[in-house]
């Protein structure tokens, strides 16, 4: 991972802490569009497309959606500013930041921890691809058809078509991450703005069928309002945290590039509030002008898109949002856990090396099979946030708190019991305790779905575990000083 990012390891930092790749970074080069553009392929998948659908189904009238929608975008982009800020300053990725506040052994607990959930949501998102993929080979080549059918051709669930899909796709992400991260950023610059375009036709397309006057920005009957509205628009609120709150927290290993945080933060706000609000509104005007072309409410991109009458159509539509989920998983589940893993052993384990066990162990977990079980989807996202929640709230408190936003660079390298983290032999017990706990009480009403509201709370689970990781770390940081 050389290109135009370059690493300098300094004598002084410890062989078991450091390596080419997670060294502070010499040059710092991307600028706003390179923020603005890892969002843009965060947001332009077929993920973000029916999350965005989804607020627009709660019962709530188009106003509520996009009052829930700005708050829920704004307390994201207000998040992510708080994460970006010591990783762009000390030109290192969460990890190792994370050795600030965990200690420099320490950081290996957040680091697995969130490197094993990108490793399920990238095999998930190499799946939705893959699905996208397989309505193209479908359309070109119908004979296929038999083989996408798991009863007659298929094993441990997928069928032999969708097997191929997901390979091809799987040895296509591998070989872009292989190539470093210089492109990897040409990839994102293109995969956000290459969905508007399609997005746009799609929308000219539809309105050329049903015209202007079909467009609803209700999808479904308006059931709340005064009061009751609240507790739905807040639900809305928690479905947008919770939808970024992987990328939200290692977000310092892309705002380590950022030539300025002045860069990162004017990134930030045209990547999530801006461009977050208009995909919302492209999405909810295609999904309302479906019922009137096609006589029901199709909210999956590429099922609208299969729809469409030229084979030509349905090839480019799918083939940009298969690319675009390649986008978002590459940025958000392939460079996440190459970082967390390379981290747990520099020397013997590089930045390529931890993205390929993050790859291997996608295949290994069938995500397919994790995807097809709602059950499963339902306690996974709840599950993340009640383990990432308070791993923010920690690192944060850790930073804005007790460190009063000073950063050692040396010391996040250094294994001497002198060092500034070295903490109690390498390992900070009060973040410690302090994830434990807030992931401990958020998981209760994940778990405990039968008891009195705990369905409800459960929603919540990232802001349970987010509050209690920043107090319970704030009061004992306070006592051990």
């Amino acid at each position: 991972m050389t290109d135009t990012a370059q690493q300098v390891a300094k004598p002084v930092h410890h062989p078991r802490l450091t390596n080419a790749d997670l060294a502070p970074l010499e040059k710092q080069t991307w600028g706003s569009y390179n923020i603005f553009a890892f969002w843009m392929s965060d947001v332009h998948s077929v993920g973000g497309y029916v999350t965005a659908g989804s607020l627009f189904m709660l019962g709530l009238s188009s106003w509520q959606v996009l009052v829930s929608l700005l708050i829920g975008i704004g307390i994201v982009y207000l998040f992510c500013n708080l994460v970006a800020k010591p990783s762009q300053a000390a030109g290192v990725p969460y990890p190792v930041i994370c050795r600030s506040v965990f200690g420099v052994l320490g950081a290996n607990i957040p680091a697995v921890i969130r490197g094993l959930i990108a490793v399920a949501w990238y095999g998930i998102q190499t799946y939705l691809a893959s699905a996208a993929l397989d309505v193209v080979l479908l359309k070109l080549f119908p004979g296929l058809m038999p083989y996408a059918d798991v009863s007659q051709h298929g094993f441990l669930g997928l069928s032999l078509l969708g097997w191929f899909s997901f390979a091809l796709l799987w040895v296509l992400q591998a070989a872009v991450f292989w190539t470093g991260m210089e492109t990897i950023r040409r990839f994102i610059d293109f995969c956000g703005p290459a969905v508007y375009v399609v997005m746009f036709l799609l929308t000219g397309y539809l309105i050329a069928k049903a015209g202007w006057g079909a467009i609803d920005f209700s999808l479904g009957d308006v059931r709340y309002s005064g009061f009751d509205a609240l507790p739905v628009m807040l639900g809305a609120i928690a479905l947008v945290v919770s939808y970024f709150s992987g990328p939200m927290l290692n977000f310092g290993d892309f705002s380590r590039y950022g030539r300025s945080f002045k860069a990162v933060k004017r990134g930030n706000l045209l990547g999530l509030p801006v461009n977050f609000l208009l995909f919302a509104i492209l999405v909810v005007v295609t999904s309302s002008l479906t019922i009137p072309v096609f006589g029901e409410l199709i909210t999956d991109p590429i099922a609208t898109v299969a729809r469409i009458d030229s084979t030509f159509a349905i090839v480019l539509g799918a083939l940009t949002f298969s690319i675009a989920t390649v986008g978002i998983n590459i940025v958000a589940n392939f460079i996440s856990p190459a970082f967390d893993f390379s981290n747990v052993s520099p020397q013997r384990i590089s930045w390529r090396a931890g993205g390929m066990i993050a790859a291997i162990g996608s295949v290994l977990i069938t995500p397919w099979n994790l995807y097809n079980n709602p059950e499963v989807i339902h306690y996974t996202l709840e599950t993340l946030g009640a383990f990432i929640g308070p791993l923010f709230g920690v690192l944060i408190a850790g930073h804005y708190v007790v460190a009063r936003q000073q950063v050692s660079v040396d010391d996040l390298f250094s294994m001497s019991p002198d060092g500034k983290y070295w903490y109690r032999k390498g390992y900070n017990p009060s973040a410690i305790i302090a994830t434990v706990a807030g992931s401990l009480v958020a998981m209760v009403p994940v778990l405990w779905t039968d008891g009195p509201g705990m369905k409800t709370t459960a929603q919540y689970s990232w802001f349970i575990g987010m509050a209690l990781g920043f107090v319970v770390f704030s009061g004992l940081s306070r006592r051990r000083r």
